[in-house]
């Protein structure tokens, strides 16, 4: 299983923003359906140990979920998934979108 990496400072997206790929999740810590979604992704972790992968929890990394909201030009949501390829973002859902299965079809896009 991929290790589940949490963020929440510029300096640690930037680090990983310089992979080929990596996949990001904005996670709520109070909302039942970032829940569900945040299983989805521990879920989709279980089938895909090689892949780069972070979150960030919104309620303690504000800044850095607006950061990438901004300088992506991606509206923020919670829960969020953002696949990142060459340092730019390819694909990106939300709330019940946010699927072992959709993060399965983005990573294979």
């Amino acid at each position: 299983m991929a290790e589940k990496k949490k963020i929440e400072t510029r300096e640690q997206f930037d680090e990983l923003a310089k992979k080929e790929s990596f996949l990001l999740i904005k996670h709520s810590l109070t909302c039942p359906v970032s829940g569900a979604a945040f299983e989805e992704y521990e879920s989709f972790l279980e089938d895909h140990g090689d892949i780069n992968t972070a979150y960030l929890a919104v309620q303690e990394a504000r800044p850095l979920s607006n950061y990438v909201a901004e300088t992506y030009n991606i509206k923020h949501e919670s829960p969020q998934a953002i696949l990142f390829k060459n340092g730019e973002p390819v694909w990106n859902t939300s709330h019940w979108k946010i699927t072992s299965d959709s993060l399965s079809t983005a990573l294979k896009s």
